[in-house]
């Protein structure tokens, strides 16, 4: 018995001192949010013609929309989630039995054999959850599709006194949403993969110590 209690809390510590999901390490890949350069121009083709193929419209101006282009997303992020339920229940029941007060089988007395109970039940729940993100990002333009979409990504690293804070982007973008500034909303980022993460010491006090941990996954309240 002490063995199996022993091998228990040795578990219990082993899920303590593992990083729990809010705080894990990432899983991302190096280059997921890195800068993309652009590729050097191929030399021009020698068929004698005055207008290339390879040209940027008048109307254009000075829009991004190759390889290696810097664009600025502006975070509008803003999200709100609340939930509720209730229930409640009642249950009441009674039984009652009159035996024969003479005869030989009077055995009982009415007290003896009379029955009652209920049950209630009452729960509520409520949740509510809100976030807000707002800000710049300079980003690059890592690819251009066919369909005249663009992969962005890229990163902001801010060093503070008190501790690292990162900012990551990256997703899909089109060249109508882009304004003359080269500026697009995050809303109209497509599959975006926004991600600001810190460490330091504002972000080792936001989380419980190991031994905290422990006793909150062995404690059965």
């Amino acid at each position: 018995m002490r063995r199996r209690l022993s091998e228990l809390a040795l578990i219990a510590l082993g899920l303590a001192l593992a990083p729990t999901p809010a705080v894990a390490k990432d899983k991302v890949a190096p280059d997921a949010f890195s800068v993309t350069m652009p590729a050097p121009p191929p030399p021009p083709p020698t068929n004698g013609a005055i207008f290339q193929g390879s040209y940027v419209p008048l109307t254009s101006g000075g829009r991004a929309g190759a390889v290696g282009d810097i664009i600025t997303i502006q975070l509008v992020e803003r999200t709100a989630a609340t939930k509720s339920n209730a229930a409640a229940t009642q249950r009441d029941g009674d039984i009652g039995l009159t035996p024969p007060v003479t005869g030989p089988l009077s055995l009982f007395n009415p007290s003896d054999v009379a029955m009652g109970g209920g049950q209630a039940f009452k729960g509520k729940g409520d949740a509510s959850q809100s976030n807000a993100l707002s800000g710049e990002v300079s980003v690059t333009i890592a690819e251009v599709y066919p369909n005249g979409t663009m992969l962005v990504k890229g990163e902001k690293l801010l060093t503070l006194n008190r501790g690292d804070e990162r900012v990551q982007i990256s997703g899909l973008v089109r060249a109508i949403d882009i304004g003359p500034d080269n500026r697009i909303l995050s809303t109209r980022v497509a599959n975006a993969n926004i991600r600001y993460v810190g460490k330091g010491e504002i972000a080792r006090a936001s989380k419980q110590g190991w031994l905290q941990r422990f006793f909150s996954i062995i404690s059965p309240f």
